[in-house]
C-alpha cells in the first residue's frame, strides 16, 4: 500500500519517494502527496524527475490493489524500480481543488438534503440533492459567504467503523457509503457546521474558500435538484 502523505496534511506539495513498480504509462511509489481520484475529486497532475529523467503525471488513480499509480503522459520514460524519484504537484490546480471540495461541505450544511451525487473540478463543481424545493441563489450565496467569512477551522479525524455504523446520520451521501473494512473511517469536521466522512483534501479554515456563488440550478428529476457552484477570483 502506498503511503498517503495527502492524508496527513494535504498542503505538501513535493515530496521524496522509492519506486516500486512502474508499467506500461503507471508508476506505484511507496509514498505520495498525490491525491487519487474519488469521492468526486479528480486525481492529481503534476511532475516526477529521477537522477537522469523526468516526466508530466497527467493522473492519479488507485490500482486494483489499493495502491496508488502515477500514470505518465504517454511517450515518457520510466524511472528505473527501486530508485529514488521527486514528486511534484501541480499546485495550483489540487488547492483549487481544496477550495472547491470544502465550498461542496458547506453547501451541504446549506441545503441539508441528502445528497446523491456530486463532482468538482477547478473551474465548477456541483451537488445533486434528494429534494423537491425550489433553490434560492442569492440566499444560499449569501449563506455560504456567511460561513467563509465567520472563518470555521477545519480538521479531520478517525472514528472505527462500528462508531459510523452507531451513528448513521453522519453519512449525507445517499448513493455512495464510506469505505468500510480497514478498521477506521477518516471524518471531516469544520467547526460547528459539518461533520461527514471524507477522504478528499481539504482547507485548514472557511475563510480560504474565497468567493463562492451559486450558479445553474437544474431539475434532474422529480426529487432531484443540481446546483452549481464557482469560485470568483
Amino acid at each position: 500500500m502506498t503511503d498517503e502523505l495527502f492524508r496527513k496534511d494535504s498542503y505538501l506539495k513535493e515530496c521524496e519517494a522509492a519506486v516500486v513498480a512502474a508499467e506500461g504509462q503507471a508508476v506505484t511509489v511507496d509514498r505520495t502527496v498525490f491525491y487519487p481520484l474519488g469521492g468526486g475529486q479528480p486525481g492529481d497532475t503534476g511532475s516526477m524527475r529521477w537522477s537522469d529523467g523526468n516526466a508530466r503525471i497527467v493522473d492519479t488513480r488507485y490500482g486494483d490493489s489499493g495502491e496508488i499509480l502515477h500514470f505518465l503522459e504517454e511517450g515518457s520514460a520510466l524511472p528505473p524500480v527501486g530508485g529514488t524519484i521527486h514528486l511534484v504537484l501541480d499546485w495550483d490546480r489540487r488547492y483549487r481543488h481544496m477550495r472547491m471540495h470544502t465550498a461542496m461541505h458547506l453547501l451541504g450544511a446549506v441545503l441539508r438534503y441528502g445528497v446523491t451525487g456530486g463532482n468538482i473540478s477547478a473551474e465548477k463543481s456541483r451537488l445533486d440533492f434528494d429534494m423537491e424545493d425550489t433553490v434560492d441563489k442569492e440566499a444560499v450565496t449569501a449563506a455560504l459567504q456567511a460561513l467563509v467569512a465567520a472563518d470555521h477551522p477545519i480538521s479531520c479525524r478517525w472514528i472505527s467503523d462500528a462508531e459510523l455504523d452507531a451513528n448513521p446520520e453522519l453519512v449525507r451521501t445517499m448513493s455512495v457509503q464510506p469505505p468500510r473494512g480497514k478498521g477506521d473511517v477518516r471524518l471531516l469536521e469544520i467547526e460547528g457546521v459539518d461533520l461527514q466522512p471524507c477522504g478528499g483534501t481539504h482547507l485548514k479554515s472557511t475563510a480560504e474558500v474565497g468567493k463562492v456563488r451559486i450558479g445553474k440550478v437544474e431539475k434532474k428529476g422529480r426529487r432531484n435538484r443540481r446546483v452549481n457552484i464557482h469560485l470568483d477570483d
